[in-house]
């Protein structure tokens, strides 16, 4: 920690572009603006106004303009670094391309790759755009230290809702104002009705499947694969896989598993929580049961307790979910079939998925190798924090000042240093 860290921001120039929804980029420019920046900000349609009514700047031309008009703003306004919440969606793509190309810094918000009470800030980019070192020669020498301490940040659903809630609302009312805006996901009040559908097969999901966890670690503990869903809609997905959708991923890893995996195991297939309300697998898999005669060795499943099930499991394939990294740290073998932050020889199961279903038996995670790896994840990009209620805190001014270049973290330049000195060292450092 530095004293009075928010300093670090006295007469530097921000942009902020779209944030999540809620209030959290507004008390993220109140805060810099007190501390002497010079902030900016950007809003594309009625839900950005609703959390930033004051002090922005509407945007309301085409997306095929848009990347023109930010350059003249980067260059208008003389912007210092550009803020954003993930670096996928259309208006951000363009965004991040141009102003790293000028050398304007850019820092990028995402939910946390540690769940539940992290949130992500990363220089330049996140997921397959992140800057962390992936090499396992960097990750061998990353300094062992304890894992940070965290502090749980309480049940944040109901808050997330009610800010999406206002978002949705506020952007179908005011869409005269944004018409021509186009939203990475449908911005109109229909929303409402898949998170209805939502609620409607929770509650029926719960009655159907009541039995099924105790089969899982009974009957079929330690016999079962699990593939744990990604929202449709979700950028790991469309931008940073092979996969050109969810149903292409089920195709391909059912197709694998009835063609590799042992007889007696059996492949589950879990549905995502938040995708509930707008897509159902259930016939396409049913179809897949058929065609591969697999019969009940595929099961489709949808709100049972992860954790518990990474305990029982014999392994998990994913695309590149934090659900993968999650199940790491129960110690169990991950085969990650996209490009995922954590798919490091040592965390992650190397060989084509097809070896997996024999492999996972004998695979066995470096323990000290992640420890390493998710310490640094934690120090370089987590903050402590939640999106939809608390506080804006000293550590988050720290990450983002850290971007600025005002304070200084543990580069990946570095870490590759200290990995070809320990290379050059040789057999007798690794003895001293």
């Amino acid at each position: 920690m530095i004293p009075d860290s928010w300093a670090a921001f006295r007469g530097k120039r921000i942009l902020l572009l779209q944030g999540p929804v809620g209030p959290f980029f507004r008390r993220l420019a109140q805060r810099l603006a007190s501390a002497g920046a010079e902030v900016h900000k950007v809003n594309f349609n009625g839900g950005d106004w609703v959390f930033y009514p004051s002090g922005a700047m509407p945007w309301r031309g085409s997306q095929e303009t848009w990347p023109d008009h930010f350059e003249s703003l980067l260059e208008r306004l003389s912007v210092d670094m550009v803020v954003m919440f993930g670096d996928c969606r259309p208006i951000h793509r363009p965004a991040r391309e141009i102003a790293l190309r000028r050398g304007v810094r850019v820092g990028v918000f995402e939910e946390g790759y540690v769940r539940p009470n992290f949130i992500t800030f990363e220089p330049s980019g996140v997921n397959a755009h992140s800057r962390l070192p992936r090499s396992v020669d960097i990750c061998r020498v990353l300094p062992d230290r304890p894992t940070p301490a965290e502090r749980s940040v309480g049940y944040t659903f109901h808050y997330a809702a009610l800010w999406a809630t206002l978002y949705y609302l506020a952007a179908s009312v005011l869409y005269p104002w944004f018409r021509r805006y186009r939203h990475h996901r449908p911005l109109t009040l229909l929303e409402a009705w898949p998170w209805l559908r939502s609620g409607w097969r929770k509650l029926f999901y719960a009655i159907a499947e009541r039995k099924i966890l105790g089969v899982l670690i009974g009957a079929l503990s330690r016999k079962y694969f699990l593939v744990p869903l990604q929202l449709s809609s979700d950028s790991q997905v469309l931008e940073h896989s092979g996969y050109a959708s969810v149903e292409d991923f089920i195709r391909q890893v059912v197709a694998s598993f009835a063609t590799h995996a042992p007889h007696d195991t059996t492949l589950v297939i879990k549905h995502h929580p938040l995708d509930r309300g707008y897509h159902e697998y259930g016939r396409l898999i049913a179809q897949l049961q058929q065609q591969f005669g697999l019969g009940c060795r595929l099961l489709y499943i949808h709100d049972q307790h992860l954790p518990t099930l990474f305990e029982h499991m014999r392994g998990a394939v994913v695309i590149n979910s934090t659900v993968g990294f999650s199940a790491l740290t129960h110690w169990a073998p991950v085969k990650a079939c996209g490009r995922a932050l954590y798919d490091i020889p040592g965390l992650t199961f190397q060989g084509p998925l097809h070896d997996f279903w024999h492999g996972a038996a004998d695979f066995r995670l470096d323990a000290g190798l992640f420890r390493r790896f998710r310490t640094y994840l934690i120090n370089q990009t987590q903050l402590n924090a939640s999106f939809y209620r608390g506080s804006l805190n000293a550590p988050l001014c720290l990450s983002i000042g850290a971007t600025l270049g005002e304070v200084r973290v543990s580069p990946a330049d570095d870490l590759m240093e200290m990995a070809r000195q320990t290379s050059a060292a040789g057999p007798a450092s690794e003895a001293a």
